[in-house]
C-alpha cells in the first residue's frame, strides 16, 4: 500500500470517527447487528494496531479516542437498554 492510500485510510477512519461520535443515537448493539463491528471494536483496533507498531496502548484510552470522551460517561449519557429485538 503506498503512503497516498495510507493517507486517504486516515482520514477515512477520522471521519468515521467523527460521524459515530455525533451520532450517539446509533446504540453498539445496532452497530453489531447491522455492520459486525461498533466503536468498541475500533477501540481495540486501534489498541492492536499501536501494539503492532510497538507503542504501548490503553483500552480505555483507546475508547475515549473513540467515543469522544470516557466510555463510562458516554455510556451515562447515550446508551439506551437493549431492547429484545436487538438481541439477535
Amino acid at each position: 500500500m503506498d503512503q497516498n492510500t495510507k493517507e486517504i485510510y486516515a482520514v477515512i477512519m477520522e471521519r468515521l470517527i467523527e460521524h459515530l461520535r455525533n451520532r450517539s443515537d446509533v446504540q453498539n448493539i445496532d452497530l453489531m447487528n447491522l455492520a459486525g463491528f461498533c466503536r468498541n471494536c475500533l477501540s481495540k483496533w486501534y489498541v492492536e494496531a499501536s501494539k503492532n507498531k510497538n507503542i504501548d496502548a490503553d483500552y480505555e484510552k483507546a475508547r475515549e479516542i473513540v467515543y469522544g470522551m470516557p466510555y463510562e460517561e458516554w455510556k451515562s449519557k447515550f446508551q439506551k437498554p437493549i431492547k429484545p429485538i436487538q438481541k439477535n
